[in-house]
């Protein structure tokens, strides 16, 4: 079964669409009576391109066996949008020059800025090669499958097998998954040698040292340092890795078990069957719907009309992408849903998750301007994380939801245990990347990426017994896509889950109060710096161990409190 965004006839498939208009706007009079104009209609043009990259992005992971969506992808980001770029480049150029100061501007003129300093027309071709990269690594993991009893399961269907409360199951599932991703070793450091050249090509042509900071700058980090990522590091050593192993000694000593093995970190430690919340992609969909009718009643018909207009591509399928992402669709004012729903208890949360970006991307249309609207990532991941949260009141069949009380207590608690479990694993990630990019020589040879990878998984993912296992747990870094894809995007959730927490606990002691505080912080969109953005939503930007501290401490509590009810 295949599934097509639908088309609005708007798409850009060539320059020749858009390159009057571009030249109009290089030649048209700029004044304060003109720029609100000018910018509208700018604006506009930077919607159509915007939503066509996206559309073809889409096409291309829900069905990576789609040569002809490769193609038209490929051809746009190889033709249009370098173009786009560099005409884009002009435009900027002509309002920082002109001096004007819009109201209501003052940070996409900063983004602007940062923007137009960094931009080089040589490396318009790399980061074409680099989104080329993307997409073939796309293809290695679209295609990867194990024979489990003579049917082939896709990776995200055979996670399925990792519930079952025989051992020898799960290991033997554990064991197929890991030999095929390690099948394909060989191709993800062919591609590994080719993205760290580019990316240091990239910097090199900015002017810059390294490509660590040629990816601030792309990625706009104007309110915190890679210090700061040091800092947030050693809080999470000194805070979350001690809760994790209270987590996995609990989760050890309910299972019986001498050591708790990669796994047995899915199945429930106490032998209750696992939890399954739907039977259908409809199901997930009405019951996910109702949810958020109780979270907020706005919030529901969002997700309605995405219901209705088929902005959502739930289900898991053979040469579908990995993952789960939400997608803005700036013409259309809407926003897109794509992930791999296979009926296990993780789908409710991915659901809940890419909801939350999409109504925040739902939010920010009304920003009258395109620029008004780009939302620092560190608060993107605000708005699905404290989504998981907020809607945690309602997942019960009171509430038209999935589970019975108890069954949503265990929810619950599997969901607080794996935000303390993430903040380490983060830290592998981000620390890593750090790494790469401090020492991109070194980092080349894969086999120091693999020693480097292992040492820090050793320091902070403690409690996970890999005896015997070292080649698995040395290649863990060729299964986070974003260190290949989206390089330094990681450290983003782990400061979005403290503000996420943050705004939980408001919501503990005033849900309505806390609803409406985070919808008004997404309807911000980008108009204000990064902690303005989280106090709006009540919360602080923070990296230090105190106030991670409070964090882990409640959940901590909370997860006391739902255990003495199961």
């Amino acid at each position: 079964m295949s599934f097509t965004l639908p088309a609005t006839g708007q798409e850009v498939t060539s320059w020749a669409q858009v390159e009057p208009v571009f030249a109009e706007l290089a030649e048209r009079p700029l004044s304060a009576d003109t720029v609100g104009a000018w910018l509208a209609d700018w604006s506009r043009l930077g919607e159509r391109i915007d939503e066509t990259y996206a559309r073809f992005y889409i096409a291309t992971t829900q069905d990576t066996t789609d040569q002809a969506a490769e193609e038209r992808y490929h051809a746009f980001i190889g033709d249009v949008l370098p173009r786009a770029q560099a005409a884009d480049q002009v435009l900027k150029q002509r309002l920082l020059e002109s001096g004007l100061e819009p109201e209501g501007f003052e940070i996409p003129l900063r983004n602007l800025r940062a923007e137009a300093d960094l931009f080089r027309d040589e490396n318009l071709p790399l980061l074409t090669e680099e989104r080329k990269l993307a997409s073939r690594l796309n293809r290695v993991l679209g295609t990867q499958t194990i024979d489990w009893e003579g049917e082939q399961l896709t990776l995200v269907q055979a996670e399925r097998l990792y519930f079952d409360d025989r051992r020898e199951v799960r290991e033997a599932a554990w064991r197929k998954v890991s030999q095929r991703q390690l099948a394909d070793r060989d191709a993800i450091n062919a591609l590994w040698a080719e993205y760290l050249p580019l990316r240091q090509k990239l910097a090199e042509n900015a002017g810059l040292d390294s490509f660590r900071e040629y990816r601030w700058r792309q990625l706009q980090r104007f309110d915190y340092t890679p210090a700061d990522c040091e800092t947030f590091h050693a809080a999470i050593e000194a805070v979350a890795v001690p809760a994790s192993q209270r987590i996995y000694e609990r989760r050890r000593v309910r299972l019986g078990v001498d050591t708790l093995r990669p796994w047995d970190l899915a199945v429930d430690p106490s032998g209750r069957p696992p939890l399954k919340p739907f039977d259908t992609v409809a199901e997930l969909e009405e019951k996910g719907e109702a949810i958020f009718r109780h979270v907020d009643p706005a919030l529901g018909e969002v997700f309605a009309t995405m219901r209705r207009e088929k902005l959502l591509d739930l289900e898991n399928r053979p040469g579908k992408g990995p993952g789960a992402y939400s997608s803005s669709l700036e013409h259309s004012k809407r926003s897109f849903i794509f992930m791999n729903a296979v009926g296990v208890r993780d789908n409710v949360r991915t659901l809940l998750h890419e909801a939350g970006h999409s109504f925040h991307g739902f939010a920010t249309y009304t920003q009258p301007l395109y620029h008004q609207r780009t939302v620092p990532t560190e608060f993107a991941e605000v708005a699905s994380m404290a989504m998981e949260l907020l809607a945690a009141p309602y997942l019960t069949h009171d509430c038209d939801g999935f589970y019975t009380p108890e069954d949503a207590a265990r929810d619950r608690v599997a969901h607080l245990e794996k935000i303390v479990l993430f903040w380490p694993y983060m830290a592998v990630v981000d620390a890593f990347q750090h790494w790469v990019y401090e020492h991109p020589e070194a980092a080349s040879d894969p086999d120091q990426c693999d020693a480097t990878w292992a040492a820090l998984w050793d320091r902070f993912m403690v409690g996970i017994d890999y005896d015997g296992l070292e080649p698995d747990k040395r290649s863990g870094w060729h299964r986070k896509h974003h260190i290949h894809r989206l390089p330094f995007y990681y450290v983003e959730y782990g400061l979005a889950q403290l503000g996420a927490v943050q705004v939980w606990r408001n919501a503990l002691a005033d849900q309505a109060g806390a609803v409406a505080a985070y919808r008004r912080a997404l309807a911000l969109g980008g108009t204000v710096d990064l902690p303005a953005l989280y106090r709006a939503a009540g919360a602080r930007f923070a990296f230090d161990a105190a106030t991670l501290g409070e964090a882990v401490d409640l959940i901590e509590r909370t997860i006391d409190e739902l255990e003495s009810d199961l």
